[in-house]
């Protein structure tokens, strides 16, 4: 099994276990060009890392949102190269959130087998405190878990990060967000939506709406990234050059 470390040490058999997929599927996928090939250690076996796991749950959170293999293909291509599976699990994190609510009940075995890891209570308190997983309502009982944040919730365990602050900063996503997609959805409206109703008869413009329609989550879902990403960079930046300067 992983060792939480970047080194492949995933059998075939393993990663598909770890992101709920059929062994063939994940053939599948690496026939198409969607999954990196395995490295090849002792006795000709390929090995698979968080990289491939987080590369096979963002292409599984593209497909759920009614993409094309071709379309995810296209969407892959448009990444950079280099980026971490910690970068990956935070692009599928996004995906998942133009997703209707997908939450599971998961038995603390089959928790812990998605994880790759034994989970300790105060793990499952992180867990929760990030929105991944609810408590079991009995005891004993089963986790309420969202499969598409466990992933990357499970990375963020390992961050040195207060519990507090977790709560803290998820608030701070949650109101952002939600105000950014509020006036995305104004725009959408006004700009877009709006003009469209207005010229439902022409059979050339609706056939173009309907290819908006089926592209956009994962065109807006880029550009917020994007612009998420670059920002975060600089602050961050400004923020440790000012502590270094006083």
């Amino acid at each position: 099994m992983a060792t939480g470390t970047d080194e492949p040490t995933l059998t075939v058999d393993e990663l598909a276990a770890r992101a709920g997929v059929t062994v063939r599927t994940v053939r599948f996928y690496s026939t198409r060009g969607l999954l990196p090939p395995p490295v090849i250690g002792p006795r000709r076996v390929g090995h698979y890392g968080n990289d491939h796991l987080s590369r096979l749950a963002l292409i599984e959170e593209l497909q759920h949102q009614g993409m094309t293999l071709a379309a995810i293909e296209r969407y892959l291509q448009q990444l950079p190269p280099d980026l971490s599976a910690q970068d990956l699990a935070i692009h599928r994190a996004l995906v998942a959130s133009w997703a209707p609510d997908s939450a599971e009940d998961m038995e603390r075995a089959e928790l812990e087998r998605r994880a790759g890891r034994t989970l300790s209570e105060q793990d499952l308190d992180r867990l929760a405190a990030m929105g991944v997983l609810e408590h079991p309502t009995v005891p004993e009982g089963p986790c309420l878990v969202d499969p598409g944040l466990l992933r990357l919730g499970v990375e963020l365990l390992d961050v040195p990060i207060a519990h507090e602050t977790i709560l803290a900063a998820r608030t701070v996503l949650l109101e952002h967000t939600r105000s950014a997609a509020h006036e995305l959805t104004r725009l959408f409206r006004d700009e877009v939506w709006n003009p469209y109703r207005e010229r439902e008869s022409d059979p050339e413009h609706v056939k173009a709406m309907k290819s908006l329609s089926a592209h956009m989550q994962p065109m807006v879902l880029q550009a917020l990234l994007t612009a998420f990403q670059r920002s975060l960079k600089e602050e961050l930046g400004a923020a440790f050059t000012a502590g270094e300067e006083q």
